[in-house]
């Protein structure tokens, strides 16, 4: 076996999506394949999936959500500049044009994620072990500072920061897909500052990879391009969506009705990956396993706010 060089947080994204995709989870949580899992409190499957977590001991963050569905907060009661005419949040594509036009009040991004945070408390009867965003919608400018404020309040110490140097790219994405994940990359080097301000990164040399590869080589292959000892790998495996169930109260999206989710499912529950990752010194944790190891004092040193801070290879 190789000498140990990355320690791997495998975080489900979407948990309480739907019952098909919840099954799929749990199923790469019981396999060791996923240590960690994002909870959709506004999913139609959200309370089963509260249940599966509890039954299974799922570690389980917030998968906060402020561009899919309908929201949880005082904005499902009435006029918001987080939801359209419909009584929907405005779309993935939709709040981001928002956000960049100055249209959205902040004040109004706070409530909804402290909505979330109170739900997520009542179905799981605890604090989240990180909370995350939906189509990364917490390292936004502007948001990710109400985010930081946030979650720096209500004591969670953990939040992904989707920097995947060069996934922009990839030949194998589609154009519209690496122009978004260009942009992402450009907001969550932005949002570094004010996470870092508001304790929100972890403070041992780390590089959070958020991996959206369809194949188990092009998985590891992102990770030797990560030379610090701690990643996160997001997926979103699960059997794919059968509408009308699933979603967020519109149903369930082309994404999680593909059959791209049945195919993570797979790689990432093959036991050829799991002999790769052994052999490259990728060994699988929790972010419990990761908190133990980090300092409990000093912010992150300054070689690891400098590798972050890389720009993407041309």
């Amino acid at each position: 076996m190789a000498r140990l060089r990355v320690r791997m947080v495998v975080t489900a994204d979407d948990f309480g999506y739907c019952p098909r995709r919840d099954e799929g989870i749990v199923e790469a949580f019981l396999a060791g394949a996923v240590t960690s899992v994002s909870l959709l409190v506004n999913g139609s499957a959200a309370e089963s999936a509260a249940e599966l977590a509890r039954r299974h001991q799922i570690p389980t963050g917030l998968h906060a959500n402020l561009s899919e569905g309908r929201p949880v907060g005082p904005a499902r009661h009435g006029a918001s500049s987080l939801i359209g005419s419909e009584g929907f949040f405005l779309g993935k594509m939709g709040f981001r044009r928002a956000v960049a036009a100055g249209e959205v009040i902040l004040a109004q991004v706070r409530e909804e994620l402290e909505a979330q945070l109170s739900r997520f408390r009542e179905l799981l009867g605890r604090d989240p072990t990180h909370v995350d965003g939906h189509q990364h919608v917490h390292v936004l400018p502007g948001v990710c500072r109400v985010f930081a404020e946030a979650l720096q309040a209500c004591g969670v110490r953990f939040t992904r920061l989707p920097l995947e140097r060069g996934v922009d790219g990839c030949a194998w994405l589609e154009a519209p897909a690496r122009a978004f994940a260009g942009a992402v990359e450009q907001d969550a080097r932005a949002a570094i500052g004010p996470f870092v301000h508001h304790g929100l990164l972890p403070r041992w040399p780390a590089f959070w990879s958020c991996c959206c590869c369809p194949g188990a080589h092009r998985w590891t292959d992102a990770l030797t391009r990560a030379l610090e000892v701690t990643a996160e790998l997001m997926a979103h495996p699960g059997y794919p969506s059968v509408p009308p169930l699933g979603g967020c109260g519109e149903g369930p999206d082309a994404f999680s009705c593909s059959s791209d989710r049945l195919h993570e499912l797979r790689v990432l529950t093959a036991p050829a990956l799991r002999a790769q990752l052994a052999r490259d010194g990728v060994q699988l944790c929790t972010l419990e396993d990761l908190d133990r190891k980090r300092p409990r004092e000093g912010a992150p040193s300054k070689a690891a706010r400098e590798t972050l801070l890389e720009p993407s290879p041309p």
